[in-house]
């Protein structure tokens, strides 16, 4: 009954605007530096924009959008997406609802109808905001956000927001939540840009390369707190678990 009871409109509406409070509460009390320090002046000649980040460390990504740009989310259907969706309202930041996800599972997570709304969004001059990494395979750049690129025309930027003082979770994602009182960082990375013409190859090696973007980010980033990303190495983990257990079905009779 209490989980049935936080899936409540009330319930939605109330933790989003309290997550929102104390979103604005850490960006106050944390002094942040931007790296590169002209960023917001070099994009807008690039506007709109689709942001990449990376699961578990999205939740300080709000801090980057200057009041200037127009921004739109994605946001899952399930989960905690209500008032992560209520909480970027309160934030100034549009939602759409549904899931990154391409391939059988794309009308099952909204993802179709989703990717229409952000196309729709773009061409509006809306920035999109949205994690490159599918949910449990963290740190491992999907496709759908390559595709976005290529349909819109729209670069995609890296981006890593943390802070010095925060929460790290033993989450698959090794979630993470900023503190009061502390040192910030807002890392954005070189531009990946995919033609619409862009072949097979070419769509992944995009791929690989926003991944890139991302790790760099975020490494540059809590370096210049003084700390290391708690989600590194996660994706060589994730491999090198796969491998053993395909070299264990292999090795069974």
């Amino acid at each position: 009954m209490g989980f049935s009871l936080l899936k409540t409109r009330f319930a939605q509406e109330a933790l989003g605007r309290s997550l929102a409070w104390y979103l604005r509460l850490v960006r106050r009390t944390n002094r942040f530096v931007t790296e590169p320090a002209d960023i917001y002046e070099r994009v807008r000649p690039e506007l709109p924009l689709i942001i990449a980040m990376w699961h578990g460390q999205h939740i300080m990504i709000p801090f980057a959008r200057p009041d200037w740009m127009p921004a739109c989310s994605l946001v899952s259907r399930h989960g905690d997406g209500g008032f992560n969706a209520v909480a970027l309202r309160e934030l100034g930041i549009g939602a759409i609802r549904g899931s990154g996800a391409m391939g059988k599972k794309v009308r099952e997570k909204g993802g179709a109808p989703a990717f229409l709304a952000m196309m729709r969004r773009l061409a509006a001059g809306e920035t999109m905001v949205l994690t490159a990494d599918i949910p449990k395979r963290a740190r491992v750049c999907g496709a759908g956000i390559v595709a976005l690129a290529r349909a819109s025309g729209r670069p995609i930027h890296p981006i890593a927001v943390v802070t010095s003082r925060r929460i790290d979770f033993n989450s698959w994602d090794r979630a993470s939540i900023g503190l009061p009182f502390g040192r910030g960082a807002i890392v954005v990375g070189e531009a990946v840009s995919v033609a619409r013409d862009a072949d097979e190859a070419t769509c992944e090696a995009a791929r690989l390369a926003v991944q890139a973007g991302l790790d760099a980010a975020h490494e540059r980033a809590y370096a210049l707190i003084g700390a290391s990303d708690p989600g590194a190495g996660l994706r060589e983990a994730a491999a090198a678990r796969e491998a053993a257990t395909a070299a264990a079905k292999a090795a069974t009779p």
